[in-house]
């Protein structure tokens, strides 16, 4: 089979999602596109659709069996159960009117929901489902489309989870950074070194100041554009064919009429969702390193448990998907405690209406299996490797760090993780740049475009997680979050290539490229956008 096929599952997924306009189709034809060229290598071509189809059964069952991606699932699930317990209480609106007072128009609503998503920086996955039910209201109030909700929640996840100093993805991060350094027989510190490639982190960066500009001039381009004019003008935070993935019919997780409202019915359980992830986070890790062999890190925990290097440590060796599923559960505990000791419900409605908030979900956990699935099949079909060589060759030094953040963005658009295109780039691009030049400066850029350039490229696929869970947090219609998402993203990365690699590749110091980022994105917002 010539290697071209192996680019067929995501293309078919990502074209049949604009095309039908249906998610879970989509994905599911992908899948079974990659499991039917799979089958041919044993099977002919008619029995291939049988076995294909048996095979994506496979896939689905293998990807709801992974720990990771179970807990996943379960913390969606349970913190769908704990927003609707936290609405039924009238915490949100409580909160909603309490922000309101302070997000007195669209511009400061903006910039609160970048802020929260800044102070959500420990989890990507977190950080959708907490800061999109809490500022939805007060977005809806101060009219605001869903589709720029979705854009900031989204823009403020793993652009932020990935450069942050401590955070659920910087264990995986500094792993791959210090294997890739033992493949070219150096031992580095690899934490130091995540450090260093933060300033060269130029899309996360610049896509943070990109929200704020568009949020302080009020002006748009691109689809963006006419979906804030239609929240602004008519009124319309969704469009008229909008198809949010988290039903806005069920009135059974609305407040109950004639409650008093009271924002510590939200604060307390989201307080507690994030206490206890924290503990969570430290406990895991901890038991995590202590069960293992790593005898020095052993030592650190024992003599300073709670220095920064060693929280930096543990939490990076901390099992997230299964801490915010038991983060997520305990505070729905205590959201019904708190329902049912304040009468605002007995304790079987109570428990009826967390059921009736997770049930909401379902269709957000078939479409992350989905997902995990067309991953799964990609990787056996070796897309990424696929890409990789073709994208790849001759080139100057100075083109290398381009070349691999636009590398690394189109196989995490096509495969829809950044995590597994990390995994695939980093060690090929640390020897590859130690080979070219030896400035390790080129190095630590390198690495520095390998992981802002697998955020980038997942943050415009419409296949990725994280892009499924920013539109449910903003209850936005998903391909419409896609398509309005997708020119600023564009745009950004553009300007992350023109301002940011290739200058600082050929010598210009880094706070240069970062300032030269900034003022184009300002120069964009304010001469190609149009007042809202």
């Amino acid at each position: 089979m010539p290697e071209i096929f192996t680019l067929l599952p995501p293309v078919v997924a990502i074209l049949l999602a604009f095309i039908t306009k249906n998610v879970l189709f989509s994905l599911f034809i992908g899948v079974l596109t990659g499991t039917y060229l799979i089958s041919l290598h044993s099977h002919g071509f008619i029995l291939s659709f049988f076995y294909g189809f048996l095979e994506v059964i496979n896939m689905i069952l293998s990807s709801l069996a992974d720990p990771w991606n179970a807990g996943v699932i379960l913390q969606c699930l349970t913190i769908g159960g704990l927003i609707a317990l936290i609405s039924k209480m009238g915490g949100a609106k409580a909160i909603a009117e309490s922000l309101s007072k302070k997000a007195k128009s669209a511009k400061s609503t903006q910039l609160i929901t970048w802020v929260l998503g800044l102070f959500v920086f420990f989890d990507d996955y977190a950080n959708s489902l907490i800061v999109g039910p809490i500022m939805r209201p007060v977005g809806d109030k101060m009219k605001i489309s869903r589709e720029k909700l979705a854009f900031i929640i989204d823009a403020t996840a793993a652009p932020i989870a990935g450069i942050a100093i401590i955070s659920t993805w910087i264990g995986y991060e500094i792993s791959l950074i210090k294997d890739g350094y033992a493949s070219i027989g150096q031992t580095v510190n690899a934490y130091e070194v995540f450090i260093q490639t933060i300033p060269y982190r130029f899309y996360n960066i610049f896509i943070m100041a990109f929200i704020i500009l568009t949020a302080v001039l009020a002006r748009e381009f691109g689809p963006m554009l006419k979906a804030e004019k239609r929240a602004r003008n008519l009124g319309k935070v969704l469009a008229d064919d909008a198809k949010p993935l988290l039903s806005t019919e069920n009135s059974s997780i609305q407040e109950k009429e004639g409650i008093k409202l009271s924002i510590w019915n939200a604060i307390i359980p989201i307080s507690s969702l994030i206490i206890f992830a924290f503990l969570g986070f430290y406990y895991s890790g901890y038991t995590e390193i202590m069960s293992g062999d790593e005898l020095e890190l052993i030592e650190m925990i024992k003599n300073s448990p709670l220095a920064f290097s060693t929280l930096r440590e543990i939490f990076g060796a901390s099992d997230a998907s299964i801490v915010l599923f038991q983060a997520a559960f305990l505070a729905s505990i205590i959201a019904i405690v708190m329902a049912v000791s304040q009468r605002i419900m007995g304790i079987g409605e109570a428990i009826d209406t967390w059921l009736e908030g997770v049930k909401s979900l379902i269709i957000t956990g078939a479409i992350l299996l989905l997902a995990w699935s067309l991953s799964a099949t990609i990787k056996e079909l070796g897309t990424a490797s696929y890409l990789a060589s073709i994208l790849s060759g001759t080139l100057p030094s100075f083109l290398l760090p381009s070349l691999i953040f636009v590398l690394g963005a189109v196989i995490s658009f096509a495969t829809g993780t950044s995590y597994g295109t990390m995994g695939i780039l980093m060690p090929l691009v640390i020897p590859l740049a130690n080979t070219m030049s030896s400035d390790p400066t080129l190095i630590t850029i390198s690495i520095g475009a390998v992981l802002t350039g697998a955020i980038f490229g997942d943050h415009c696929s419409p296949i990725s997680d994280t892009t499924i869970l920013s539109s449910m947090g903003a209850m936005c219609d998903h391909l419409h979050h896609v398509k309005t998402q997708l020119y600023y993203a564009i745009t950004v990365g553009i300007v992350t290539v023109v301002a940011g690699y290739l200058p600082v590749a050929l010598g210009i110091p880094v706070w240069i490229s970062l300032s030269l980022g900034i003022i184009s994105c300002f120069l964009l917002v304010r001469f190609v956008g149009k007042p809202v």
